[in-house]
């Protein structure tokens, strides 16, 4: 598989990596944009004329309680929700004792996706309405669609295996492809990457697989072919967050973000230089798509999934790190 310039780069197993610069491709978390996300924005205008002109005490109080500098942001930040789409690219913050939003954290439902969920969801509300009134039997078709997209942007609960060498899956989905690398210049030496396929129906949050440093990020627009074609991986729009392990003997991985022939917006909230707490989360791909892991191939690696198995973000197991047992089922292939 050809990787892309700012992936070959030689590495040394032993020592610690630099964390590279923001690519300057990814000028937000959403960096494919979509007309959700500038709805969101425009609305991000006028409701800071809004607190400007009528909540100057609540201003004082943001002013007051915020962390950092909001320098590189490209409108005002007022509060929590200006830094939505920048956060990645600014040092700004609230704890969670001064932010008034953190509510929307405990909803089981991806904070990413809530625009879309208002926007969608209203709209088929109102014309579930306005078929009910003309005539009923039709207003299940705008009903079953809004519970479609309440459905997608669910963020269940996980709990994530702690145990020492272990890999989690970075995505919910099938299993499409494991493949060995001889060489990837990232890793290393050999690798194991694994594909998986994302169908609209699965949960679309993206997990870490490890606790690790994210070194760097790559962003390249492209197609968006079905993410079932193994060429999608190659010519599809996508995201490479390049990860190093905290723990000794600090591999890296790659986890690679794809969209697909629906799915058109990748959400990557993180940015070089965040250390992630294995199954955290750091982004979502809006609608069906595809996610590949690619790790080090060492002695003792064991491979945990097959092709044609069903995973969970955070839960399943991918990969063991450490000594072989006897009856530790073969590496695959």
């Amino acid at each position: 598989m050809t990787q892309s310039s700012t992936e070959n780069q030689p590495a040394a197993a032993a020592e610690r990596l630099d964390v590279e610069p923001l690519d300057p491709a990814i000028d937000s978390i959403q960096p494919g944009g979509g007309i959700c996300m500038r709805i969101e924005l425009g609305w991000g205008r006028l409701r800071r004329w809004y607190l400007k002109t009528f909540r100057r005490g609540y201003l004082r109080r943001m002013a007051e309680t915020r962390r950092g500098d909001p320098e590189g942001c490209p409108h005002e930040v007022l509060d929590p929700r200006d830094v939505k789409f920048h956060r990645n690219r600014i040092d700004c913050s609230w704890d969670p004792a001064d932010d008034p939003f953190t509510w929307r954290d405990r909803i089981p439902l991806a904070r990413a996706g809530l625009a879309e969920l208002i926007i969608m969801g209203g709209l088929c509300l109102a014309f579930t309405i306005l078929a009910a009134w003309l005539y009923w039997p039709v207003s299940f078709v705008p009903a079953a669609i809004g519970l479609f997209f309440v459905w997608f942007f669910r963020d269940p609960r996980r709990v994530v295996p702690q145990d020492e060498g272990f890999v989690v899956s970075p995505a919910d989905g099938k299993v499409v492809e494991i493949e060995e690398i001889p060489h990837h210049d990232y890793v290393g030496g050999p690798a194991v990457k694994i594909g998986i396929f994302l169908s609209v129906f699965n949960v679309h949050i993206n997990r870490a697989p490890v606790a690790a440093r994210v070194i760097g990020l790559t962003y390249r627009r492209g197609k968006f072919l079905n993410a079932m074609r193994p060429e999608s991986a190659k010519e599809n729009e996508q995201m490479a967050v390049r990860l190093e392990e905290n723990a000794p003997p600090h591999r890296r991985l790659i986890v690679r973000q794809i969209t697909g022939a629906i799915a058109r917006r990748i959400v990557c909230w993180i940015s070089p230089g965040e250390d992630l707490e294995r199954g955290a989360q750091f982004g979502m791909i809006k609608l069906g798509s595809r996610t590949e892991l690619v790790l080090p191939r060492e002695p003792g690696l064991v491979i945990d999934v097959r092709a044609g198995d069903h995973v969970r973000a955070g839960k399943s197991v991918m990969a063991r790190y450490g000594a072989v047992a006897e009856n530790d089922p073969p590496a695959a292939n």
